[in-house]
């Protein structure tokens, strides 16, 4: 089947929002500071609240958020990049409907969404609600055909903290429309649609790491992801390592405007570099030598953005190989020198990231830590000893608030695997399908 490949025009809105809000405006009252109500324990109660908003049985879907251990703004230019999947999903309970109409309630956001198949259009600017419609509309214009579903979403990824709240959703709702429709799933494919969504639907020129991993996320591994042949490998990560995940509880908005000038950048870079370098299609062809070679032919800022793309895809590699080779004292400076580029080069960090990166990096036990997701705001990702992490939490909250006035969230999570439905049986036991 075609895949979605470009813009194209918006009808006019037709359709009912019950209860609409600002999405910036809710954040707080809707949810925690964090951006979750509440973690989803039991898939049973996500199949009672569904009953008892749309009067039917349902069945259960979940996909996981990432956190990207290194490979920070190359996948739009082509490169690599090495997430993993983590233990904080966006879960839903859908069920068919006899018409063509998605009715979609949000937990979170407290909030009823109500569209037809034939006539879908983004909501106002940042709504939550362009998400799991921007899904839809991408795969009915990639020739799948879908029927009206009713869904009940309860996100538990923490919103604005570059986890991929946005992926979780867009892979949940995927996942769940082509189950509910009778279409088969390949996983390559519904990230691309995924992606397509966020891209032309949503307005945010992301890459397609976050959704390939919330698709294809194993337990306990990272993923290497060739970002431009959609080749992957599992890279299985130390047991004595733990993923820790600090907030520094600064929102980001991925969909802004500094994201995609980011990448105009590059684009830009790209098209200079081409007089001089025969047959590169993206950053990704270049290498550093090259970059410093041909730097004066670039505009200094476009330089300094295209040095980070080009010296991150070295870094990724060297990261694989340092953990294939069990040499994971080798992945603190790679990970250091990542979020100096991101900071000074790509300029994409903000005080609290980098304080957040310095107090953490001093603590005994840590192997290495640097800002994670778009930037502007978010999360870190720490590697530390298992040993450490008791402590690691309690001085990095202490130290932080005491910096900055901000109290910072910090989570211990595995690797996870990627997007499933969920089986609830009769006698209560859950069990995880393909």
């Amino acid at each position: 089947m075609p895949l979605p490949s470009r813009r194209e025009p918006f009808c006019e809105p037709s359709r009912k929002v019950f209860r609409h809000h600002n999405i910036l405006n809710i954040f707080n009252s809707a949810q925690s500071e964090s951006g979750i109500i509440r973690r989803v324990e039991k898939p049973l109660q996500l199949l009672e609240d569904f009953r008892a908003r749309f009067g039917t049985a349902a069945s259960v879907y979940r996909a996981p958020g990432r956190v990207n251990l290194i490979g920070e703004h190359t996948d739009y230019n082509d490169g690599f990049v090495l997430p993993a999947a983590i233990e904080f999903y966006c879960w839903l309970a859908a069920a068919p409907r006899s018409d063509r109409k998605l009715v979609i309630h949000s937990e979170n956001f407290k909030e009823t969404v109500e569209a037809s198949l034939d006539s879908l259009c983004p909501d106002s600017k940042n709504h939550w609600a362009n998400y799991p419609l921007g899904v839809a509309w991408a795969l009915e214009r990639g020739g799948k055909q879908l029927r009206g579903v009713s869904i009940l979403i309860n996100g538990e990824v923490p919103l604005g903290a570059g986890l991929s709240s946005s992926a979780a959703i867009e892979v949940a709702v995927a996942f769940a429309l082509l189950h509910q429709s009778g279409n088969a799933i390949d996983r390559i494919e519904l990230a691309q649609f995924c992606q397509s969504a966020e891209n032309e639907f949503v307005g945010a020129r992301v890459g397609i790491m976050d959704q390939f991993v919330s698709c294809h996320g194993r337990a306990s591994h990272a993923l290497l992801l060739d970002c431009r042949s959609l080749e992957f490998k599992l890279v299985k990560l130390p047991s004595r390592i733990q993923l820790v995940v600090c907030n520094t509880m600064v929102k980001h908005e991925l969909g802004s405007s500094e994201y995609n000038t980011r990448r105009a950048e590059c684009e830009e870079g790209v098209r200079t570099l081409c007089a001089v370098l025969q047959g590169i299609r993206a950053l990704r062809d270049v290498t550093p030598a090259q970059l410093e070679k041909h730097r004066r032919l670039l505009d200094s800022k476009v330089f300094s953005r295209c040095r980070h793309v080009v010296t991150e895809n070295e870094r990724v590699k060297g990261a694989v190989r340092a953990l294939e080779a069990g040499d994971v004292r080798a992945l603190g400076p790679l990970m250091r020198e990542s979020h100096r580029s991101l900071r000074d080069d790509y300029e994409v960090s903000c005080k609290e990231l980098d304080a957040m990166t310095e107090i953490a990096g001093a603590q005994p036990g840590v192997i290495g830590a640097r800002m994670t997701g778009g930037g502007f705001g978010g999360c870190t990702i720490n590697l530390v000893e298992s040993a450490a992490v008791d402590a690691f939490r309690q001085n990095v909250a202490v130290e932080y608030l005491a910096r900055t006035g901000l109290r910072p969230e910090i989570y211990v999570t595995p690797a996870a695997d990627g997007a499933r439905q969920v089986e609830v049986g009769s006698s209560k036991a859950v069990t995880e399908a393909e």
